[in-house]
């Protein structure tokens, strides 16, 4: 015990005098966290520019220009005299949708012919495009329902009847887990997820490096120096966690649907994993900035991997083999039910089981790893 306690000592020394470790392990998940959470911190996309070209210049195609400019996410900003302008301002990236009512708006909604209006949208901005289309289909459908039910009003239905024919079947919309359907909560869990990941493979390789480079190698019982650095780790990483997934995620209200116990079991259960991959691949390293070379391009493959802009249902099936390899896939998933849909431990059972069997193996490639290290200094 003395042989244990003495390396998790000697591990948190080596990393509170390393100042580029320090910065990787400890200020680096609060940094990252910070600034990704106030970039994200409006959640939703509000006044994007629209253009409208009105042709028709009626008090229904006014009526339907002001709807468009009373919904939540877009505006009016130019009012385009034609398609040729609008095309000049929507290249220009002045407005982000046209919307185009064409002549004879009134004079076909009238006569009962019915009217076909154009919108124009980019989708090369995924966000945008659904927040313009969003307002400008509701814009338009609350306009059809107006004219409807003004039309069968005129030929002498009664007011019940009128609103039974217009909109026959009422539905009840209830968001679950994201009620403020924001960017940030739906994209932030993972993140962090990873980011805990992220910086105990890159900090930990900088160490294993540090020590090739120095000609150190592991003494003594090896489990020992393995678990010992590993209660290091961990205790650093459990009060970090505790800080990122309570008091960060209240600053930024960020769903907090799961219970307290069963979080801190999955946290818990992740960190080993992360812990142990990290070990087993810190002695792979021999200089300490190559991890930071290696490893940092591929947090953003990662998170993609981890099915959060993706599912990973859909994703080839080599990638999902592969994916299945880091704990951030296993962990974000088992995550995002517990804290933001509020699962329970029995339903998240695989994502446990991966991590447990993650906890063994990569322990296990650690221990073969610092024993080949450990091996042939002592040839020498």
């Amino acid at each position: 015990m003395r042989e244990f306690f003495h390396t998790t000592y000697n591990e948190f020394k080596l990393i509170f005098r390393d100042e580029g470790v320090l910065l990787i392990l400890v200020f680096a998940p609060i940094i990252y966290a910070t600034i990704y959470s106030l970039t994200y911190g409006t959640q939703v996309l509000r006044n994007i520019p629209i253009g409208v070209v009105d042709n028709d210049c009626t008090p229904a195609s006014r009526r339907l220009a002001n709807a468009l400019n009373a919904g939540e996410n877009a505006y009016i900003a130019y009012e385009p005299s034609d398609m040729r302008e609008a095309e000049r301002l929507f290249f220009d990236r002045e407005i982000y949708g046209i919307v185009y009512i064409p002549n004879g708006y009134e004079r076909d909604i009238v006569g009962g012919s019915g009217v076909v209006v154009p919108i124009y949208l980019d989708a090369s901005y995924m966000l945008m495009y659904r927040q313009v289309f969003e307002d400008a289909a509701t814009s338009i459908a609350t306009m059809n329902a107006d004219i409807e039910f003004q039309y069968l009003l005129a030929k002498g239905a009664q007011i019940p009847q009128a609103e039974a024919i217009v909109e026959p079947v009422k539905y009840a919309s209830h968001t679950l887990f994201n009620p403020y359907l924001g960017y940030g909560s739906f994209v932030m869990p993972p993140v962090i997820i990873l980011i805990l990941q992220q910086t105990l493979l890159i900090g930990i390789s900088m160490i294993g490096g540090t020590a090739r480079e120095k000609g150190l190698y592991p003494k003594g019982n090896i489990l020992r120096t393995i678990f010992g650095k590993a209660l290091c780790y961990f205790c650093i990483y459990a009060v970090l966690a505790f800080y990122l997934l309570n008091i960060h995620y209240r600053l930024f209200h960020y769903p907090m649907n799961g219970h307290a116990a069963s979080s801190a079991i999955f946290i818990s259960l992740y960190l080993l994993a992360c812990i142990a991959m990290s070990l087993a691949l810190s002695v792979l390293f021999r200089c300490r900035e190559t991890p930071l070379m290696l490893l940092l391009w591929c947090s953003i493959p990662l998170l993609m991997l981890s099915g959060v802009s993706f599912p990973t249902s859909a994703l080839p099936e080599w990638l999902q083999w592969l994916a299945g390899i880091f704990p951030s896939t296993h962990g974000t998933h088992g995550f995002i039910k517990l804290q933001t849909m509020g699962a329970s431990i029995p339903e998240i059972a695989p994502e446990i089981t991966a991590l447990s069997i993650m906890i063994i193996l990569y322990f296990a490639l650690a221990y073969i790893g610092f024993s080949s290290i450990a091996k042939k200094f002592h040839n020498r």
